[in-house]
């Protein structure tokens, strides 16, 4: 059986080679919250390699059947986790649904688009954890919704000591296929970065939110 590590490290190094994840800690990034990053993650990239998106959707499949009792649907969070999420259920034979970050401002207004009813167990797909914030917005729609959310599974997370705070408070089990260390260490690996740029990449990861002020 292949190891988590093993998998961590193929997917950054798939992340890597497509220009997915791009690091530069010389020249950062600003997100949208207004942080200095060293690191910009657009998985939506891996939808247009083959390779990838297969083995992606093979391991997401691999590790909900791992983590948690199969589900009766599966949820992608819009947008990002769309795509990869309805391959899943294909891959998987289940019912597929996706959630919006708030309600469509015209028609029927809908939150969460496709056939769900209460009582139903859903398994949510994503495809980028930073603080987690918009993820649990959509666990919060379908416990509103009277489902019964068994957990999420990410392609990766940044590992924020804030993101694992709220996924607890939120009673939300996450897994993930790769993840921070993972890609740094892939990274320094395949020669995308040098030691220097390493150390300045694991100082980003402590203090995000000062870093680079």
């Amino acid at each position: 059986m292949v190891s988590n590590a093993e998998i961590g490290a193929k997917v950054a190094e798939f992340l890597l080679k497509i220009k997915a994840v791009k690091l530069q800690p010389t020249e950062p990034f600003t997100w949208a919250s207004g942080w200095k990053s060293p690191i910009y993650c657009d998985n939506r990239k891996t939808l247009s390699y083959p390779k990838v998106r297969t083995y992606i959707r093979q391991q997401f499949v691999e590790i909900i059947q791992q983590n948690f009792a199969k589900p009766d649907v599966i949820a992608g969070v819009a947008t990002g986790a769309i795509a990869i999420g309805a391959l899943v259920a294909e891959e998987m034979g289940l019912p597929f649904i996706y959630v919006r970050p708030e309600p469509k401002k015209h028609g029927l207004a809908n939150l969460i688009e496709g056939e769900i009813k209460a009582g139903q167990s859903v398994l949510i797909i994503e495809d980028l954890i930073s603080t987690g914030g918009s993820s649990l917005k959509a666990v919060e729609s379908l416990r509103a919704a009277e489902c019964e959310v068994k957990g999420m599974a990410a392609i990766f997370t940044y590992g924020f000591q804030s993101a694992t705070d709220n996924f607890k408070a939120a009673n939300v089990k996450l897994v993930t296929l790769s993840n921070y260390q993972s890609l740094i260490r892939q990274a320094l690996h395949d020669n995308y970065i040098n030691e220097q740029d390493l150390a300045e990449l694991e100082n980003w990861r402590k203090k995000p939110e000062t870093w680079g002020k």
